[in-house]
Order: structure tokens, then C-alpha cells, then sequence
């Protein structure tokens, strides 16, 4: 008779033991569960931000280009660097570029995407002769369709790859990271050239009327006012 209460003792203890490990269990992946849900808001979050900034990026340029004299847009700098109208033209290629691989992101994940080498399209697409008017509006029409397309993803598709040629495997929220950073950096390009310009092109100081000429002001109020 003992035996038996001591083996349904032992049989309670290691149901109590069992009981409290799965209660633990439980806490461990809960927490763990909280933590991921957290982390997974807080991304989404920051990519949130970065897909406005991503979508406010041709307005920035507008409002950027307005600062610069359309006389120093072909201006360069030295011979390795762009013209203001050269890096328009090359936004307007990378946009292009940047339209299709979005898309292989989402539809066709997994598969490999053609490098967009910038130096040698600007070197051989004579970009001199192609117009900045049809080359912001085409920044403008395919960023604006880029943009709300993303806003409508699900987050699984943020972790879609594809195989870039130099960076290799690279997800969907990595590439928008790097996108969103593109305009703004050739914007600061810009005023680079700009200030480079100023240099041997200082803005003239308004002409200031002479000592003579203000003397001589009162003297012809009197000879009008005698007649």
C-alpha cells in the first residue's frame, strides 16, 4: 500500500514538473513571439519612413534645380566629373533600370539582374544632345509608380532576393535602402558643382547710386520747381 501512494507521488511530482517546464515553455515563446512582433513593427516603421523619402525624392530635385542657373547646368567641374545635366540624364536612366529590378524583386524572386554600369551609359547615350525637361518628367512618372507599388506590399515580400552581379544576393528592403539614398546624394552633387562654379563666377554686387549723382538729386527737384 505504501508503494502504491509512493508511486503516485512520484507519478503527481513529474506531472507537476512536466507541467511547470510546458509553463515555461510557454512564457520563453511568448516573449520570444513579443520580440519578433516588436522588432518586425519597428522595421516597418523605418521603412515606412523610407518609402516616403523615397517618394519625395523628384520633388526634392525640383526644388534643388531651382537654386542653379540653367547657364552653368553643363558646367563640369574637371573632366571625371558630371555636368548637372549629365546627372539628371543619369537619374533618369538609373529610374529606369531601377523600375524593372523593383519588379524582378517581387514577381521573379530569386533570379539574377543586369548590372547598371552609370559611367558607361553616360559616356556613350550622348547625353549632351538629350533633353533635362523629358528626363525629370520620366523621374518623376516612374518613381511616382515605383512608390505606390511598394506602399501596397505585404512584409513577407520585403525579404524577397535577387542576385545582383557586385553585391550579390540582396533583399527587397536592402535595395530600398540604397534607393532611397540615390537622389539626395546626387542632389549634393549638384551643389558641389554649384559652389565649384561660383568660384570664377561671383554673383555681381547691385550698383550702388554714386556721391554725385545723389548731390545732384535736390538741385533738379529745385529746377523743376521753378518753372
Amino acid at each position: 500500500m505504501r508503494l502504491v501512494i509512493i508511486r503516485i507521488r512520484i507519478g503527481t511530482i513529474n506531472v507537476f514538473s512536466a507541467f511547470i517546464h510546458l509553463c515555461m515553455a510557454v512564457k520563453v515563446q511568448l516573449a520570444a513571439s513579443k520580440e519578433v512582433t516588436r522588432e518586425v513593427s519597428m522595421n516597418s516603421g523605418i521603412r515606412r519612413q523610407q518609402l516616403e523619402s523615397f517618394g519625395r525624392a523628384p520633388a526634392l530635385l525640383s526644388v534643388a534645380l531651382r537654386q542653379f542657373p540653367k547657364k552653368m547646368w553643363l558646367y563640369k567641374p574637371s573632366a571625371d566629373r558630371w555636368s548637372i545635366h549629365e546627372i539628371i540624364l543619369h537619374l533618369a536612366d538609373s529610374e529606369a533600370s531601377a523600375y524593372v529590378r523593383c519588379r524582378r524583386f517581387i514577381a521573379e524572386p530569386g533570379s539574377p539582374v543586369l548590372k547598371f554600369d552609370g559611367a558607361r551609359w553616360a559616356g556613350t547615350l550622348g547625353y549632351f544632345h538629350q533633353s533635362t525637361r523629358e528626363a525629370l518628367e520620366i523621374i518623376r512618372r516612374l518613381r511616382r509608380m515605383t512608390y505606390q507599388l511598394l506602399v501596397s506590399l505585404p512584409e513577407p515580400v520585403w525579404d524577397h532576393t535577387v542576385e545582383h552581379p557586385a553585391q550579390g544576393n540582396i533583399t527587397l528592403g536592402e535595395w530600398i535602402e540604397i534607393q532611397e539614398r540615390h537622389i539626395p546624394h546626387h542632389i549634393d552633387q549638384m551643389k558641389q558643382n554649384y559652389d565649384k562654379w561660383l568660384e570664377s563666377n561671383p554673383p555681381r554686387k547691385p550698383a550702388t547710386p554714386s556721391r554725385r549723382s545723389q548731390s545732384s538729386l535736390p538741385m533738379m527737384r529745385m529746377t523743376v520747381n521753378t518753372y
